[in-house]
């Protein structure tokens, strides 16, 4: 399989052959910086830093895991600025996984872009197919989240812990569930003035 378009196909949504030896050296890669990134932690920031951005697609300003990291390619993943993701958190990233400004994760949070053929012939042969993730600004998804494949989160939402992401999620909402479903929306009356308090401080 050529590298570029085995590598668009598992983008695109199209079927590809997940056992392809290309594939299999792109996790073998990604598997050894992440587990680089994950073992500097403490001890150098900035080369930390640079092994996250050389794996990445892209990333904003101060992308930040807490160990263990770990992702599928890397080169799918593309941050916003100041994204910030606790312990565990896994990234399997066939498709593109998309993610906005000011997001924060909560431990052990996983996205997961791909899965395997239906037809137990095509799985057992390697057919996977993937759909891309997006989570756009300011979102907030709680500990031990399960986000499946071709899953937009709007803006502002929070995800409650141990929810089970399968369809989108609008803006500015609470959701939680397993599946994950709207609980109601997030408005004025969840201020608690500890900004007018951190102004005076």
């Amino acid at each position: 399989m050529n590298e570029i378009l085995g590598f668009e196909a598992s983008r695109s949504g199209e079927m590809y052959d997940d056992l392809s030896p290309v594939f299999s050296e792109m996790r073998k890669q990604a598997v050894k910086a992440t587990t680089e990134y994950n073992a500097l932690y403490g001890k150098d920031e900035q080369k930390r830093e640079a092994i996250l951005r050389n794996l990445l697609g892209s990333a904003g300003e101060s992308p930040f895991f807490e160990p263990d990291f770990r992702c599928e390619f890397g080169k799918n993943i593309h941050l916003g600025d100041r994204f910030f993701a606790n312990f565990d958190c896994i990234l399997l990233d066939g498709g593109e996984i998309r993610i906005g400004n000011d997001v924060l994760f909560g431990p052990r949070v996983g996205i997961f872009t791909t899965n395997h053929a239906t037809d137990p012939e095509e799985r057992a042969a390697g057919g996977c197919y993937s759909k891309n993730v997006v989570i756009e600004d300011n979102v907030w998804v709680g500990a031990n989240v399960t986000i499946n494949q071709g899953v937009t989160i709007g803006k502002n939402t929070i995800i409650g812990s141990g929810s089970v992401v399968t369809k989108n999620i609008p803006a500015n909402v609470i959701a939680v569930g397993n599946p994950c479903r709207v609980l109601r929306e997030i408005t004025e009356q969840d201020k608690t003035g500890y900004q007018s308090k951190r102004t005076l401080t």
